[in-house]
């Protein structure tokens, strides 16, 4: 072992890999406190996620396969020696730790107010309309909660394949490794990169629907996207790595461009609009249209976005039912005040029966 654990000192290297750890760290930090800022995690696309959490996890466990000799040279090699050999690795792994915190945050900072269906439903006599709070899970909450699931699960199949080749294909030497490892290796990273191409699809289009910025971090784009640049030649220039490596980061990095200019443009918009990143009227400034007339929605209406899952997931709640809430609730002039009661002095039917029943 000792024999082929030369220590390789390259100081442009590790230069290189430092300054990419520190700007990692720093242009991951806006996305996180914006959204612990905001209280907010609005304007995230949950596959978006999904697809960037299982993706950075590949392209993590694709380096520790590829230096998997080098890693175990630590043992013989000085802390200084080890740090600098496997530098590569710890860049990734910091890689998928920073993302993976956005995922933690978005489920924690998720707005209780999307979680579940509310319900206004109208009342008899001119009197005003209830606000019913119902445990029926919006979509878009379930969903979220269903590939978070699967980021875990994830995660820990390809360790515990990953290991397991690694404990049963020893690698003779530092830079040598078995059929299988080679095979799992290009998997891992194969996979990284399609997950990366496919990862910011959704979010482009989930932006270009609501045409509005949400908890997105432009700061954190501005500082990424060139960064990939150099994200894929740190990597490249590391001895033991090949293109499976680095192309998750080249190929996420072109996305990552896209999704930053259109949030640009739509921040440019909301601002000309009177509207802020979650489309609600600036404080001290009137909403306008495009021609640039004053919208008649009051300042305590929901946002655009809100208003629009609010409708669908009501629309949902009453075709699973195949009733209409709405309708359940309203009464006519001819409609008696005390309805005939059956045997437990229940009423036979409202609202108030309706979720009694459920």
């Amino acid at each position: 072992m000792s024999g082929t654990c030369e220590p390789s000192h390259n100081a442009a290297q590790n230069a290189l890999t430092a300054f990419m750890c520190i700007g990692i760290t720093i242009s991951y930090i806006p996305q996180h406190w914006r959204i612990i800022s905001a209280k907010s995690s609005e304007g995230f696309s949950p596959w978006f996620l999904l697809l960037g959490s299982t993706s950075s996890a590949s392209g993590m466990l694709n380096i520790i396969v590829m230096q998997w000799g080098i890693i175990r040279c630590c043992r013989v090699l000085s802390i200084g020696s080890c740090i600098e050999s496997t530098a590569a690795v710890f860049q990734l792994v910091l890689v998928w730790a920073m993302f993976i915190l956005i995922l933690v945050l978005y489920m924690l900072y998720y707005p209780p107010h999307l979680k579940y269906v509310e319900l206004d439903v109208d009342m008899p006599n001119n009197l005003p309309p209830r606000h019913v709070k119902t445990l029926v899970k919006r979509e878009e909450w379930k969903l979220s909660i269903t590939l978070s699931w699967v980021v875990f699960l994830h995660i820990a199949f390809i360790i515990f394949i990953t290991f397991l080749l690694l404990s049963t294909n020893p690698t003779p030497d530092a830079h040598q490794r078995s059929r299988q490892l080679q095979l799992w290796a290009t998997f891992l990273g194969v996979s990284s990169a399609l997950l990366a191409a496919l990862q910011y699809a959704p979010q482009i289009a989930h932006t270009f629907r609501i045409k509005l910025v949400g908890a997105l971090s432009i700061p954190m784009m501005l500082l990424q996207t060139p960064g990939a640049i150099l994200m894929v030649l740190s990597i490249a220039l590391r001895p033991g790595t090949n293109w499976t490596t680095w192309i998750s980061y080249a190929v996420a990095g072109g996305m990552q461009g896209i999704l930053l200019a259109m949030c640009i443009v739509f921040r440019a918009r909301q601002h000309k609009h009177g509207l802020d990143d979650f489309g609600r009227p600036l404080p001290g400034r009137g909403a306008s249209t495009s021609d640039g007339s004053i919208p008649d929605w009051p300042l305590d209406t929901p946002s655009p976005v809100e208003a629009a899952v609010g409708d669908a997931v009501h629309s949902d709640v009453r075709s699973e039912h195949g009733v209409d809430v709405a309708e359940a609730g309203r009464a006519s002039e001819e409609t008696p005040l005390l309805r005939k009661q059956g045997v437990e002095g229940r009423t036979d039917g409202g609202v108030l029966a309706w979720f009694r029943r459920r």
